[in-house]
């Protein structure tokens, strides 16, 4: 039987932005979409041109490969036309390939939050459509507060589908927008929805303010919708929006969902939903949730007591999925399982070759994990893991070593009589024979660093001058005066790619240099510089 196609579509860059205490930039945005690429996603929904310098900026250019890259905004004001009204127009004039316009579908809110009549209300949402779809744009229509219009005027609801669908929208997408809907609720209309339209031209966009998003969504599809809405790890405005790292392994792993319907991801890209999850929260600086379905540390960790000799015999009654389809790891808590699998294809995906029974594998596991329990976190650094494997497994180059560093900061008033804060940064490097000094000034102990190290790296200086500081994140791992500090520092240079390093201490600024030198030498093996010694 041949499985119908879903659609997913992930929102994480502009619902995802109305999360409390979340504030993305365009390197954010740039690098979390390299994320969704990684993971497979059919749209990626970048934010709403024309509502902020962020957002104007990032729909200046193209900024997907394969997925559809798509633009949010509303549908005309009452009173102007399509061509007249900025909002829209600067939606249809991004760089986007598609377009997503929120329009009310409740009568109660047309009547009493836009003031204009629900007659007049369908005319600009049409009137929207049909200019998006001129300009050339996949369009579709997200239909605020969808459900509760549903219960308050069923016939005028339906209307709104079907007038979206004659102006030519691809996707009307079916919003509970107060996440207050239960699924069966959220089944029963649906199913009444595909009275004026096919399911193949609806979709779904939940939210999780009653907790169950995952559950509405997964409702919407066996009632026919086939495009999901989502965001990574749940994140969104109040209680979050539907979680996609749980939706597409449910989807792909569960025979109720595979097989019935097919997904625009391979298993590959399924294998690496744990890291990605991981990564994009160490991008947005927060601590992954250990309870995670699917991808959390203790999603496949069992505590051998009451079910010791059960799981002697038979760990995998205790899992719903195998762990290293979605790209984790079994944990029992007596023992720890596992490992080698995941390091291998860590180690593939930097082209780094090693058997499975080489006895470096082992060492370079236990390192990790080592490593891990004090901090460390490899899933969103991936050049400190090719760093720390080719150390470990003997093959990484000895390029330069950093003989000591120093930064000063002073507080004075300059010769205006400004308060003004300054800081120095010696470095001493040593590159083969030659001890060479470089001190700089920064506007913070970490950027004086960063321009110090850079200043004069002997004979590897032509391979740094194209390396740029993009990003620098800071966690603290545990409070109190012994305090464990944890840095994530992005790199950049002339191609326009991107790299992670990271460094823990309980010293902020160390931990920042460990950063930055794994940068600089991550920068040294990827362009092929040639060491002094092997």
């Amino acid at each position: 039987m041949d499985r119908e196609r879903l659609y997913i579509f992930d929102t994480t860059l502009r619902d995802g932005a109305q999360t409390a205490g979340i504030e993305f930039s365009v390197e954010d945005k740039i690098s979390i979409v390299r994320l969704l690429e990684d993971l497979g996603v059919d749209y990626i929904e970048g934010g709403y041109p024309g509502a902020n310098v962020v957002d104007d900026a990032f729909f200046s250019q193209k900024r997907t490969r394969r997925a559809t890259f798509t633009a949010f905004g509303m549908t005309k004001r009452a009173g102007r036309s399509a061509a007249n009204d900025p909002g829209l127009q600067a939606v249809i004039g991004s760089a986007a390939s598609a377009t997503c316009l929120v329009a009310k579908a409740w009568d109660h809110q047309i009547t009493t939050a836009l003031g204009i009549g629900i007659d007049e209300n369908l005319r600009n949402m049409a009137d929207s459509v049909a200019a998006s779809v001129a300009s050339g744009k996949e369009t579709m229509i997200d239909c605020e507060h969808f459900f509760d219009g549903w219960k308050s005027n069923r016939d005028y609801a339906l209307r709104f589908v079907k007038t979206a669908i004659d102006a030519g929208a691809r996707w009307v997408v079916l919003c509970d927008t107060n996440g207050g809907t239960m699924p069966s609720e959220i089944a029963d209309i649906v199913r009444d929805v595909q009275t004026v339209a096919p399911g193949d031209r609806l979709g779904i966009h939940a939210h999780d303010d009653t907790g169950q998003a995952v559950a509405n969504t997964l409702s919407a599809v066996l009632a026919g919708v086939r495009q999901i809405q989502g965001t990574l790890n749940g994140i969104g405005e109040r209680c979050g929006n539907a979680n996609l790292v749980t939706l597409i392994p449910t989807l792909m792993l569960k025979p109720v969902f595979a097989e019935r319907f097919a997904l625009g991801l391979s298993e590959a890209q399924l294998a690496d939903i744990t890291r990605i999850s991981r990564a994009f929260d160490d991008r947005i600086n927060r601590g992954s949730a250990r309870q995670a379905p699917y991808v959390g540390a203790s999603a496949f960790a069992t505590k051998a007591g009451i079910h010791a000799s059960a799981i002697a015999k038979d760990v995998s009654s205790y899992e719903h999925v195998p762990p290293e389809t979605v790209g984790n790891e079994r944990n029992i808590m007596v023992s720890q399982q596992a490992g080698k699998s995941n390091l291998l294809t860590a180690l593939s995906r930097h082209g780094i070759a090693i058997e499975k029974d080489d006895s470096r594998l082992d060492k370079l596991l236990r390192t990790v994990k080592e490593r891990e329990s004090r901090g460390y976190s490899y899933d969103g650094a991936d050049a400190s893991f090719v760093v720390l494997a080719r150390k470990v497994l003997g093959t990484l180059p000895d390029f330069f070593t950093v003989e000591s560093y120093r930064a000063s900061v002073e507080r004075r008033h300059n010769a205006r009589g400004e308060l003004i804060t300054m800081t120095e940064a010696v470095v001493k490097i040593r590159v083969g024979d030659d001890l060479l000094m470089s001190v700089a000034e920064g506007n913070g102990p970490v950027n004086a660093l960063d321009l110090a190290m850079r200043k004069d790296l002997g004979r590897y200086s032509e391979h740094i001058e194209d390396l740029e500081l993009v990003d620098f994140k800071v966690r603290i791992l545990n409070g109190g005066t012994g305090a464990v500090t944890r840095v994530l520092v992005e790199s950049r240079d002339g191609t326009g790619e991107s790299w992670y390093t990271m460094g823990v201490s309980p010293n902020l600024i160390d931990a920042s240099f460990e950063a930055l030198y794994e940068s600089l030498t991550y920068k040294l093996l990827k362009v092929g510089a040639q060491p002094l010694r092997p």
